[in-house]
């Protein structure tokens, strides 16, 4: 039987559609949502009280340290910020931007945080938000550590965190435990919550489904509902209006992004050139492509201008699966809106297995875990939208993420816009194209989804660290001279 502790993690590693699709803010669900949660996390640390140093005096004071890849490419991602804003009390799906704005220009003007509910500390964030360009922390290329201190300068309490990808967080004693195995195993995990079907691999998956007769979304539904009750097609819908939102803001809105390279937005044009072309007779075949590049682009130009997204699976890979289910709805022949939860629903059992068996941080294995897993999801969703059988479905799944396999991340000046929006364009359209080719066949194939997620993770682990978002590698030292 699980304490309340173990039932937090227990849920925590389930992974629902929910934590695979979180809503947040740009430009970086790793450096920039997970960043804010770290420092939201300690906040409630020091209102607990968990893990006071004896000794220490009257609580006075913060600092935050990031180290590797968060210190890297932090400037670019707006770590800083992030972080500042989390010590403000501030939480990526609730944050308000015209409040976010005010707390930034008062921090820097008073040094000061004041979180609700804890003493006004001292935090300059010329000083005491410091870069570390050295190695990274031991646990992870996205390290972080925050630290309070007493009224003289005695440290109060220490925390290191490790965003992990998607906007996931981990403290090192959290990260150490998962991968010494000392954490709950995942065997307890499905017992705990008396999961009907609790897969952890995508073998189990298909097994799972030719014992009960169900399909990848229907069980995943069943598993979701141990959790969510009634509410979960509803909280399945919010999802969907949130990303579609965000499509139709970035379709809407033109001009250049910020962060120095000055790159325009292009979405809105494109749109436009797309609907006037609608009814002509003379519109090649491949405009479907772009169709579904311009979705995928008006999602990723609204995060790299720091809007409002939703992670799926990263923010940095947040446009291809809303991408492939708008394409689905506004131009597949008989969607519904049972077909769009469903799209979503399967995307987050496959995005499940890629994080809990591989990973999806670009810090940690390349691009080829963001928008490679991104594409194996979207995959394997609309293929099971379109009627698509469980073998069909992980068959997508897996020719998507295997022609991703040794995709590196490596972003001009840090900055989630090149390659990232084309790169999510991309994405979108091998999802759609791996989704037909498996619907053209029976579900056999070669390369087991197990295993092709275990190739990602090796060559994850082989790419050098230039190439996995410390943009030190690849394309990110080699822009044109202006």
């Amino acid at each position: 039987m699980c304490n309340t502790a173990d039932l937090r993690y227990v849920i925590k590693m389930f992974l629902s559609v929910f934590d695979i699709f979180k809503i947040g803010i740009g430009p970086s669900s790793s450096h920039t949502m997970g960043p804010m949660t770290a420092a939201a996390r300690f906040l409630d640390d020091l209102r607990g009280g968990v893990d006071k140093i004896p000794g220490a005096g009257t609580l006075a004071s913060v600092t935050a340290t990031l180290h590797g890849s968060l210190a890297f490419t932090g400037k670019g991602h707006a770590t800083d910020r992030a972080v500042l804003l989390g010590l403000c009390g501030l939480r990526p799906a609730t944050l308000d931007p015209d409040e976010a704005e005010r707390l930034f220009a008062e921090v820097h003007k008073s040094r000061q945080v004041a979180p609700p509910d804890l003493p006004v500390l001292a935090f300059d964030p010329n000083t005491d938000l410091v870069f570390d360009y050295g190695p990274p922390l031991e646990g992870h290329a996205n390290g972080m550590v925050l630290r309070a201190f007493d009224t003289v300068g005695n440290p109060y309490h220490v925390e290191t965190y490790y965003s992990v990808g998607g906007g996931f967080v981990m403290t090192e004693a959290e990260l150490r435990a998962e991968r010494e195995g000392t954490a709950t195993s995942l065997h307890d995990e499905k017992q705990a919550l008396n999961f009907p079907y609790p897969f952890g691999t995508a073998k189990e998956m298909l097994a799972m489904g030719t014992s009960s007769g169900m399909t990848i979304a229907q069980m995943k539904h069943a598993n979701e509902r141990q959790i969510h009750g009634d509410s979960l097609d509803g909280r399945i819908d919010a999802i969907w209006t949130a990303m579609e939102a965000c499509i139709d803001r970035g379709l809407a809105t033109e001009g250049i992004l910020p962060g120095g390279l000055k790159v325009r937005r292009r979405a809105a044009g494109i749109h436009a050139k797309l609907q006037a072309e609608r009814g002509r007779n003379l519109v090649q075949p491949h405009v479907a492509n772009d169709w579904m590049s311009v979705y995928a682009m008006a999602v990723n130009e609204e995060n790299a201008a720091g809007g409002k997204v939703v992670t799926s699976p990263t923010n940095g890979a947040a446009g291809v699966v809303p991408a492939v289910v708008r394409y689905y709805r506004d131009h597949c022949i008989g969607a519904t809106d049972a077909g769009v939860r469903d799209i979503l629903l399967v995307a987050a059992a496959i995005g499940g297995l890629i994080k809990h068996n591989a990973s999806i941080s670009g810090a940690e294995v390349g691009c080829q875990g963001e928008v490679g897993s991104a594409s194996a999801m979207a995959a394997a969703g609309l293929c099971a939208a379109l009627g698509g059988s469980n073998a069909q479905v992980e068959n997508a799944a897996e020719i998507a993420l295997e022609h991703h396999l040794g995709m590196t991340c490596d972003p001009a000046a840090g900055l989630v816009q090149v390659p990232c929006i084309e790169r999510n364009a991309l994405g979108a359209i091998k999802a759609v194209s791996a989704a037909s080719l498996a619907l053209r066949g029976d579900g056999t194939h070669f390369m087991p989804l197990d295993n092709c997620i275990q190739v990602m993770l090796e060559t994850g682990r082989d790419m050098n660290l230039k190439y996995k978002e410390t943009s030190t590698g690849g394309i990110a030292v080699n822009i044109p001279e202006c």
